[in-house]
Order: structure tokens, then sequence, then C-alpha cells
């Protein structure tokens, strides 16, 4: 088969979930049925290898179009992309993509040369209103491109049960389009590696406990609701924040201020670290962490469970998305559940209980540290079973075959 990938994000310049997905899917898509299916990915960005049979290049939009509002510009810069990705692509029998950011590309594509159009759900647009804030009217604009895209999708991979159930009921996605194959963590990389010279270095005291988040620092990922859990936490335990790349300066802001009121209100420490580390050194955080800690408000999937998990580090997390199909109350974890959420301009709508209900589930597994060391090798082993990327790029090409023998586009 000749395969395109279309993505956002491609190696080197990843800051996101849908991100290590498409890196470690196309990575082993290379490998099936001996590496006889030829893969080009087009990116946002200025990549250009080649590799056998995988071909990578990077797109930089070709001019700069005039705008009403300077948030507009991000959606404008998106769509001479798309253009130029849909004039790239000839022969081409499966045209995959990722995320809103290409997704007209993948309607054009389809429509000018037959190949049948398939869509990861990574996230979706109307679960997201607090996009308004970063992208203004524009919002509306994405909403209706990733829409257009579902509704003339020959495929669709749900990430989660619960993302397929999402896509069904916002964009009337017929059922036997949809097929969930869960993401997935590569094995060799995320294992248990500690270093104590990463906690050194960065401040850490290697010999109090620590809670640890990764993540962009966005709404979605509900890190300030983690901060302002930490008051409650009990003593003796550090709160480390590895939070970088805010979607917009007003919720850096607010997380600053959210975190300056921990450090006064808390007896814990709050160490921030505010860039993207080195994977290996993240790796180094998760194996030596006592929880990882995953606040999110909306989580289609949840990779970064898995990372955590894979390093043999027990999740605390919200119950929301696709997390309650990763994280094993009990047994890899905790969950807490999160009544009501949506609504509001930018922030969505979460009882005022949850920071507390998320100390209470660190709490409750701090205080048993044998039940915690059973959570962390339980983790590794589910992670083991489940989660290999190898097994994913398999049924990920046996549903384009599925598709393949179909009759063509309508």
């Amino acid at each position: 088969m000749r395969i395109a990938i279309l993505t956002n994000e491609y190696p080197p310049h990843i800051y996101g979930g849908a991100g290590v997905h498409v890196e470690n899917l196309t990575r082993e898509l290379v490998r099936v049925d001996d590496g006889s299916h030829t893969i080009r990915v087009l990116c946002f960005g200025d990549q250009l290898e080649s590799h056998g049979n995988l071909d990578v290049q990077g797109i930089q939009p070709a001019c700069t179009l005039p705008h009403r509002d300077p948030r507009h510009a991000r959606f404008q810069e998106t769509m001479i992309r798309n253009l130029q990705m849909a004039g790239l692509l000839d022969e081409v029998d499966i045209v995959h993509c990722h995320t809103w950011y290409t997704h007209l590309a993948g309607c054009l594509v389809r429509q000018l040369t037959g190949a049948r159009l398939v869509l990861t759900t990574h996230s979706l647009e109307p679960h997201r209103p607090w996009k308004v804030e970063q992208l203004g009217t524009a919002y509306q604009a994405s909403t209706w491109v990733e829409r257009t895209a579902y509704q003339n999708a020959d495929g669709v991979i749900a990430v989660s049960e619960s993302m397929r159930r999402d896509v069904r009921q916002l964009y009337g996605v017929p059922e036997e389009k949809v097929r969930v194959i869960h993401n997935g963590i590569d094995l060799d990389r995320y294992r248990p590696a500690p270093d104590p010279s990463v906690l050194d270095r960065l401040g850490i005291d290697r010999k109090a406990p620590y809670i640890l988040f990764v993540g962009r620092i966005t709404r979605q990922k509900g890190i300030i609701h983690l901060v302002d859990a930490i008051k409650s936490v009990r003593p003796g335990v550090q709160a480390v924040l590895v939070a970088g790349a805010p979607d917009t300066p007003e919720i850096g802001r607010e997380l600053a201020e959210h975190v300056e009121h921990a450090r006064r209100d808390s007896p814990n420490p709050v160490l921030w670290i505010p860039q993207v580390l080195p994977k290996d050194e993240v790796i180094a955080l998760y194996s030596q962490a006592s929880l990882f800690v995953c606040p999110s408000v909306y989580e289609p999937f949840g990779i970064i469970n898995l990372e955590a998990m894979a390093c043999g580090t027990p999740v605390v997390a919200s119950a929301v998305g696709g997390i309650p199909e990763v994280v094993v109350p009990g047994e890899t974890g905790w969950l807490v559940p999160i009544d009501a959420v949506g609504g509001g301009d930018f922030e969505p709508k979460v009882p005022a209980r949850y920071a507390a209900d998320l100390a209470g589930a660190i709490n409750r597994l701090l205080d048993d540290p044998a039940e915690l060391r059973r959570m962390g090798a339980r983790s590794r082993e589910r992670v083991e079973q489940l989660f290999g990327w190898d097994s994913i790029a398999r049924r990920t090409v046996a549903f384009y075959r599925d598709l393949l023998s179909d009759s063509g586009p309508s």
C-alpha cells in the first residue's frame, strides 16, 4: 500500500500526545509486512528525510494571509499548509490524518486522488470550548473543518471506546466506519530507569517522596486543579510539575498565581519546571516518583498515563474520556470522578470539590507504601500486555486493507 500520513507534529517538533502517537505508529508501520508498504509523512515544520520505505517532508506556509484578528493567523497558516499538502500527493491509497490541523488536506486528497480517508480521533473540537481563548472565532472554523472531515471519512480510528461514542454522537459517523485501536507505548524506551542525578540537577530532594505531573499548560490538562489540591496533600510530599508551553499568556499567568498560592498555603515543596525536558530525564522522573497525577478535565486517551505506568509508577487520574480504559482502580492506581465537565467560555465547569477529591486519592495511596509497590509492578505488567506499538500498527494496516476492499469514495 501507498500510505500518506498527514500531521501537525512530527519529530523533532512534538508537543503533545498526537505527536507521540504519530512518531511511534510511523516507526512501526514501516516494518509491517516486512516493510512492503511505502509511507510518506507530510508534517508542519522543516523536516526532510528519507529512509528506505519512509519519506518525511515538513511544510512551511508559502505565504501570509491578512487577518482581522491576530488569533486567526494560526488557523489561516494551517489552511495554507493543508493546500500545499494536497498538492504534493498524487498516487496514494490511504491518506491518514491526525487532528483537525490536517483534515482539510485529507478531504482534498480523497477527492483529487480517490484515496481512502482515515482519521484518528486524538481529540474533538466541540469538547474543547476553551480553545476560543487561543483561536478566537477561528475556533468555529476549526470545528467546521473537523466536522466536514468526519462526515467525509471512509474510516475512523478511535483511540478509546469513549472516543468512539463521542465521534458518533457529535458527527453521526456510522458504527461500521469506526474501529477502536488504543494508543500505545514504546516499551523499550519507557521502562523503570531511576537516575538520582536527574533529581539532584532539578533540585528534587532524594530523601522525600514526590508526586509528579508532566504536560502542557492548557485547561484541558487540569493542572490548576492539581495545584489547588497540593495544600491538602499530606505533609512531607514534594509536588513536581513539569509543565511548559502554555496555550496562552493568560493561562500561563493564571498557573503562576495558583503555584504562588500553593507555596504559601502548603507545607509541601512545590517545584515547577517550566520547560520541556529530554525524554530520558522525564523517564527518570517517572521512575522515581511515588505517584503520577493526571488531573485532565478532557482526555480522549492519555498516553501520558501509559508512560508513567511503563516506568512502574501508579497513577491517580480523573475518570474522564479514555483514562478508565488505561488506569484500573485498585490495581494500577486510582480514578477520581468529575461529575460535570463542559460549558463556560474558557474554563470547563468542574465541581469545586474536585481538588479535594484529587488530594484524597493521592493521600490514600501514599499512606500505603506496600500497595504502591504492588501497583507499580502491576502497572508495568498491564502496559506490556495490552499497549505495544507493534500490534497497534498491524491492526491499523488491517483496517486500511478492509477499507481498500470496499468500493471507492462516495
